[in-house]
């Protein structure tokens, strides 16, 4: 009985390194009739236990899923002498992508600007054509909000006319707050010229969950990190991330939580940025670009980007109220910030306890398709049984 157990055990193993380890290949093979999906499943059925026989490899019942059914022999050895043969044990296994709704929050700010938001959009379609393969229809959806100092929606999602938005949700209007056009006129020429009214339209529209896959690829292609910057106000990202992954308005196309394995992809340079907290962006005079971001805009002039302030505070706030609406968020700091950054970055990310399985550092845009590729590991190959 042990002998039977032990080898029962090791089957199982073996089988289910063996469906995972296929379902790694569904993207390339999701009929299953290439052969590649099958070769895979027993190169590591066989790696994990060389005398295991793997009795059939089909598709399962979900899209790009895979059952490993497989057998093994136990020599019985003492029963013999009572009468009793060889038996087989058996073991089966079931792997695949989970049903999922993946929007990519990225940092359109002027820092991203050349290789790095180039790097991140050849990753990101990577993802997206692993995530919703060609000749396969996955219960899979991805989105993307490009942010700024501020986000740019489109027209007849809220009720507000297309352009971009303030963090109250109202419409985010060129060019600064009436509150402080006096200030504006203070200034001396040469700053006032260098203040650019319109920080809104060089900013890609969000686009909302879709499966449409080549326009996925076109929104985020659309990324540039070039115009008129706004800075970077990284809760307004994680919000409107939030809003396009979950079902209530003002998007819609998300499904139920228990259904979907929701997941927000935030890469930034980890700065919040609003021209108020010093570092290389700091602006000299007030009011300044910063100034028509998503808090300026509205007339706040209190809410700053300091270590603890209010910027931050709100980063950590957005980022607990996506993860209590069931979204994972894996974080990704590009570039080289200071470790309050580090530390906000690692803290907004769904992490297990202990570890940092969620949060990943990308020093050079050299380091960011690697990184894709990791996160791509972790969302969609699962045990399904």
């Amino acid at each position: 009985m042990g002998n039977m157990y032990v080898t029962h055990t090791r089957l199982q193993a073996a089988v289910d390194a063996g469906a995972l380890a296929g379902s790694l290949e569904l993207p390339y093979d999701p009929d299953l009739e290439k052969g590649i999906v099958e070769a895979s499943v027993n190169d590591m059925v066989a790696k994990n236990m060389p005398t295991a026989i793997v009795e059939s490899v089909s598709p399962g019942t979900e899209v790009r899923s895979v059952i490993v059914e497989g057998k093994a022999e136990v020599k019985l050895l003492l029963m013999r002498f009572l009468g009793i043969a060889d038996q087989w044990v058996r073991a089966s296994a079931a792997a695949g992508f989970n049903k999922l709704e993946v929007v990519f929050v990225v940092d359109n700010s002027g820092s991203m600007r050349g290789s790095p938001i180039s790097m991140v959009k050849l990753a990101s379609v990577e993802l997206t054509k692993l995530l919703i393969p060609d000749g396969a229809t996955p219960d899979t959806k991805v989105g993307v909000v490009p942010f700024r100092g501020k986000v740019r929606i489109g027209e007849g999602v809220d009720g507000l006319l297309a352009g971009c938005r303030n963090a109250d949700g109202s419409l985010n209007e060129d060019g600064l707050h009436e509150d402080f056009m006096d200030m504006y006129w203070a200034l001396p020429y040469q700053y006032r010229r260098a203040i650019a009214m319109d920080t809104c339209s060089n900013i890609p529209e969000t686009m909302p969950l879709s499966q449409d896959r080549p326009a996925i690829i076109a929104a985020i292609n659309r990324q540039t990190a070039t115009g008129n910057s706004s800075g970077t106000v990284i809760p307004e990202g994680i919000k409107w991330g939030r809003h396009v992954l979950t079902p209530e308005a003002p998007y819609t196309e998300g499904g139920d939580k228990e259904d979907f394995r929701k997941i927000m992809i935030v890469l930034t340079d980890g700065d919040t940025e609003d021209g108020e907290c010093g570092g290389r962006y700091r602006a000299g005079y007030r009011p300044n670009n910063y100034w028509t971001n998503a808090y300026f805009r509205m007339g706040d002039d209190q809410s700053h980007c300091e270590n603890g302030g209010v910027l931050n505070e709100e980063m950590l706030k957005e980022a607990q109220m996506a993860k209590d609406a069931g979204i994972e968020i894996f974080s990704i700091r590009f570039g080289s910030s200071d470790s309050t950054d580090i530390a906000l970055m690692k803290e907004i990310a769904s992490s297990k306890p202990g570890t940092d399985d969620h949060y990943f550092d990308a020093p050079s845009e050299h380091d960011i398709p690697d990184i894709f590729k990791k996160i791509g590991r972790q969302l969609g190959w699962r045990l399904l049984n």
